[in-house]
């Protein structure tokens, strides 16, 4: 029986990379075992919770591949021209709850090309669309870039739009830091009465107190820290008005037509996002184009948030929506900015997704 279901996913995992063959894309490998940290520097330390790591001791620290995104970024920049569109099919690695397999197959499709975001956008979109449309799977479709922009035009110190950039993809913390910063909240107690003793203590005293909290962290690290907590607790805050905006942003929800139309409205009075609006009508009609219906696609900006880490615009999903049991059957969406980050300043426009064939199996096996 197992063997007939590892046939079955391998048969759905070669037919899904030959229509995305048939589509232009490029059939790629990349090796199984990644070096960990060019993958810690952009995941941060909470990769380790689901990443497969390992020491070698000629190459280091090395990962499992948790995905295939970040190896194809860099064998295209070191390798490819533009556009290019590549294909894969292969094994990734991650730790699980709930009993779920930690090695399973992802096929994905990866496109790069600068001239043109929003067809770029549409094609990716609608090739999934169409490869997935006989299995009735519900659709989700969002835009980090809208909450994105939104960040960065309140007017605050550099800082904290930093932070609050850095956690857009963790909502409970985002939405703490927000109101914090708008003085809705206090801060903690503890960072309350370090502040206090810096002042009591004044310039010249300061040294004693670091050296009190210094612990694991050196006398420098310490005085660094409670010099961004003194810049921070002298700033102003953020007004209500851009507090409540963007509020309105997270909870822009429904047919994206009609979210445009909302999102317009809201750029008259805060035109940090009208750049966003632009874009999004930008893709809408190259989405139409293709005979996407954008009057029924559903829309909602905080789509994404908690599993699309490394998208900073356009995302998507497909899931089985009778099937809460199942992961996500396909996801992707437009990453530039991890480009951006493995280029060290050097930029390629890029966007993708996978499907995952092993849920299509199971969701053909019991139906949605």
């Amino acid at each position: 029986m197992k063997n007939d279901r590892r046939a079955r996913i391998k048969e759905e995992a070669d037919r899904l990379a030959n229509s995305f063959v048939l589509a232009g894309a490029l059939p790629v490998e990349t090796d199984s075992l990644l070096p960990a940290d060019v993958l810690l520097d952009l995941y941060g330390e909470d990769i380790r919770a689901r990443a497969f790591v390992t020491h070698d001791p000629m190459l280091g620290e090395q990962m499992l591949r948790p995905d295939f995104t970040v190896p194809i970024v860099q064998r295209h920049m070191a390798e490819g021209a533009e556009p290019a569109r590549y294909t894969y099919n292969g094994s990734v690695w991650r730790k699980q709850m709930g009993g779920r397999s930690t090695e399973f197959t992802q096929v994905g499709y990866e496109l790069f090309d600068r001239t043109d975001p929003a067809a770029a956008d549409a094609e990716v979109f609608s090739l999934f669309a169409g490869m997935l449309a006989p299995y009735g799977l519900k659709v989700s479709t969002g835009d980090m870039s809208v909450l994105l922009a939104a960040v960065d035009g309140l007017q605050t110190t550099d800082r904290r739009r930093a932070a609050l950039r850095r956690h857009v993809w963790r909502p409970t913390r985002f939405v703490r830091l927000l109101e914090r910063y708008g003085g809705v909240t206090e801060m903690s107690e503890g960072r309350a009465k370090l502040l206090a003793e810096v002042a009591a203590v004044g310039a010249e005293g300061v040294v004693a107190v670091a050296s009190a909290q210094q612990g694991l962290r050196s006398e420098a690290e310490v005085l660094a820290r409670i010099a961004v907590l003194q810049e921070d607790a002298a700033a102003d805050p953020i007004s209500a008005e851009e507090v409540a905006m963007v509020e309105a942003v997270l909870a822009l929800k429904g047919m994206s037509s009609d979210v445009l139309a909302q999102l317009r409205d809201m750029a008259v009075s805060f035109p940090a996002l009208q750049a966003s609006a632009d874009a999004m009508e930008d893709r809408l009609q190259a989405l139409a184009a293709r005979r996407v219906n954008v009057d029924e696609l559903p829309f909602a900006v905080s789509f994404g948030r908690t599993n699309m880490e490394y998208y900073d615009g356009f995302v998507f999903g497909f899931t089985a929506e009778n099937r809460p049991d199942l992961p996500v059957v396909a996801s992707g969406g437009r990453y530039d900015a991890l480009t951006q980050v493995l280029g060290q300043g050097r930029s390629i426009a890029a966007v993708g997704g996978v499907i995952r064939p092993e849920v299509l199996v199971s969701v053909q096996e019991g139906g949605v």
